[in-house]
């Protein structure tokens, strides 16, 4: 008994420790006093300044467009890789994921100044394109982690009893192995939306002057001063990655427990 009391107490010391700074951001983004050591009040003004910013508006408008593009395009093409990794040879298959998570593993600053110097040697100019380039090819490997695993439960008996009964290759697979897999595709379109929204060091290196993102934005602002729109901003951002994360990990879950993925389907 002490020692389940212990242990929920550690945890709770480490939740705090890892959490607090987090939680006075968000409280100092509803203070109306610009110190932050004193509480003026409870006010929403921080974020209505925030909406009346045309730069920062400017910032997310390309930080949503690149996220949502980028997230899009990775899942159409990481979902083709998957496919074609999947129906290959098992060292080949083995091979080619090992290469496919390099990106995941690899330093972020490593992949931001890879790109950078060769969108530089390729004498390509560093602006929109290039970040929306450079947040396609680190999301790729993301969207293949979550489709693979939909790929080695998929059973193929029944695709292939769909092209028995005269259905073409594109119908059946639309039909009939697209539906199995979507939760999978469906998680990964999430999970390089949220990576990409919350991306600052490969964004950094790749976007030039001629663009802002939410997080470069935060980074350059924070150098001239922390202004309390900055806070509103933070929390904006983390709550939005936060819903973002829940709302995959309980997709995660229903999929693996097969009870709620049975009922899940005769609830269709």
């Amino acid at each position: 008994m002490v020692k389940k009391i212990l242990t929920k107490f550690y945890l709770g010391l480490i939740l705090l420790f890892l959490y607090a700074p987090i939680l006075i951001l968000i409280i100092l983004s509803f203070n109306k006093s610009k110190s932050r050591s004193k509480w003026g009040g409870f006010t929403f003004n921080w974020y209505s300044r925030l909406f009346q910013d045309d730069d920062i508006m400017r910032a997310l408008y390309s930080t949503l467009l690149i996220a949502i593009l980028s997230a899009l395009i990775a899942t159409v093409i990481g979902t083709a890789a998957s496919l074609a990794i999947n129906n290959m040879k098992r060292i080949p298959r083995a091979v080619l994921m090992g290469i496919t998570n390099i990106p995941m593993l690899n330093a972020d600053i490593v992949t931001g100044i890879s790109l950078m110097l060769l969108f530089v040697a390729l004498n390509y100019s560093l602006g929109f394109s290039s970040v929306l380039m450079a947040h396609i090819t680190f999301n790729i490997p993301y969207v293949i982690l979550s489709v693979m695993p939909k790929l080695k439960q998929l059973n193929l008996s029944t695709y292939e009893a769909a092209l028995d009964l005269g259905a073409s290759r594109s119908y059946a697979f639309y039909k009939v192995v697209f539906p199995d897999i979507f939760p999978g595709v469906l998680s990964g379109f999430l999970l390089a939306f949220t990576m990409s929204l919350d991306d600052f060091v490969i964004t950094y290196f790749t976007k030039g002057a001629s663009i802002d993102t939410l997080s470069t934005k935060i980074y350059s602002e924070v150098r001239k001063g922390i202004k309390p729109e900055m806070y509103a901003l933070s929390t904006l951002l983390f709550v939005s990655v936060l819903i973002l994360l829940v709302l995959i990990n309980r997709r995660n879950d229903r999929s693996k427990n097969p009870v709620k993925a049975m009922k899940a389907i005769n609830d269709r």
